[in-house]
């Protein structure tokens, strides 16, 4: 039997949410929920499930700087047979979710060490088995699908499957500002996790000394001025009006409005050797509202240099995945080592999949994780510098 995932509390509807992101970052994910006040109930390699009413889908879409989009969980079952797939997917009540012209097909299946592995198959199978509970619940001899969009997201892992309509439609990574990239970009959702997991504060400096489109110096400035990252764009969702309410998303973006630091101010810097990539980030970080808060330059890494102590530099450097850019690799990194000691009492965060990262930078990591950029398995490496001291706090004298 299909298990429900919607559940009445106290007169509320409560979705079982499903936020899928990069496999290796799920605790980041599942602070920012947490922080969001959602009650997390499962977290598994490469996404985070929690409970939350309608308001919860808008605030999520909204506010979320880590997931990759934001699913309502509507099945989770095992199928070993393209039979039991059928009469699984047929025992979802899709009428719960989907007005009678509702258009809805499998966007996305993935397969991974399962019995059923064809993608194309299972989407077949679903959509006639969604078809024919959608014909008996409304009596239909076809459905319409005039409508709006309701594009569901399949996982199977070791035959179990999950399935999740997908509220959002473009991956929230898309925050609409980047129109432009470099020629290796990391994506806005990795480059905010992976801000969010190093001790940066913005009253802390940051540099990225390989800021291709600006992406890091951005999401930093973005979280400075407390910008959530889906208040300029849209999501599939707004239109479902007989689940998400219209004043659930108006609701989430005052919050965002009333959220944002007018004054915010900070020191974030962005290098590159190209000069037409750092055209490129400026009009990116004008189009996020955040230029104001970051200086960008054209400097080579072998320039890299900063007065002050006790600053961060947080950044994606070349990995080398074309073959001429290889060579060019332990120059590169063995100059960033070089600038890095120069630096008073600095802490350095670096993704790449180059193997010989810390020898050429010259210092083992005091830290490293694995993350998966894609298909691509990268490492996350902390070189930790000294913590600045605590400021003392002056108590005024008193007369008596």
């Amino acid at each position: 039997m299909a298990k429900p995932f919607l559940i009445q509390e106290n007169n509320v509807t409560k979705f079982e949410l499903l936020a899928p992101c990069h496999f290796g970052l799920e605790s980041v994910l599942k602070r920012e929920i947490t922080d969001l006040g959602y009650e997390i109930t499962e977290v598994e390699n490469g996404r985070v499930t929690f409970r939350g009413d309608a308001s919860a889908v808008a605030r999520a879409n909204i506010f979320l700087r880590t997931a990759e989009r934001v699913l309502l969980k509507v099945g989770d079952f095992e199928a070993r047979s393209f039979n039991e797939l059928f009469e699984e997917t047929k025992a979802i009540p899709w009428e719960e979710y989907l007005p009678k012209d509702g258009k809805c097909w499998v966007k996305k299946a993935s397969s991974i060490n399962s019995k059923l592995f064809s993608t194309s198959d299972i989407q077949r199978i679903m959509k006639r088995a969604l078809a024919n509970r959608m014909q008996d619940a409304y009596h239909m001899d076809r459905m319409p699908e005039t409508g709006e969009e309701f594009p569901l997201r399949v996982f199977f892992l070791k035959d179990r499957c999950v399935v999740g309509i997908d509220t959002s439609g473009d991956s929230l990574h898309k925050r609409g500002y980047r129109l432009m990239q470099g020629a290796a970009p990391i994506t806005e959702t990795l480059a905010a996790a992976l801000i969010l997991l190093t001790p940066w504060h913005p009253d802390r400096i940051l540099v990225d000394p390989f800021c291709g489109s600006g992406t890091f110096p951005i999401e930093a400035a973005m979280i400075a001025a407390g910008i959530a990252p889906g208040m300029n764009r849209s999501f599939v969702a707004e239109s479902w009006n007989h689940l998400i309410p219209k004043k659930c998303w108006y609701d989430a973006i005052d919050e965002a409005q009333d959220m944002v630091k007018e004054d915010a101010v900070c020191d974030i810097q962005g290098y590159d050797i190209d000069p037409d990539i750092i055209k490129v980030a400026r009009e990116n970080a004008e189009r996020a509202g955040v230029d104001h808060l970051i200086h960008f330059q054209q400097r080579p890494v072998d320039q890299l240099s900063h007065p002050k102590k006790y600053g961060f530099i947080i950044t994606n450097p070349p990995y080398g995945e074309r073959l001429e850019e290889k060579k060019a690799l332990p120059a590169i990194y063995r100059a960033l080592g070089e600038r890095f000691r120069n630096l008073d009492d600095w802490s350095m965060f670096m993704i790449t999949s180059y193997e010989k990262a810390e020898k050429d930078i010259g210092r083992k990591a005091d830290k490293n994780r694995k993350i998966y950029n894609g298909m691509l398995k990268t490492y996350f490496y902390s070189f930790m510098g000294k913590k600045p001291p605590k400021r003392r706090i002056e108590i005024p004298k008193t007369e008596g």
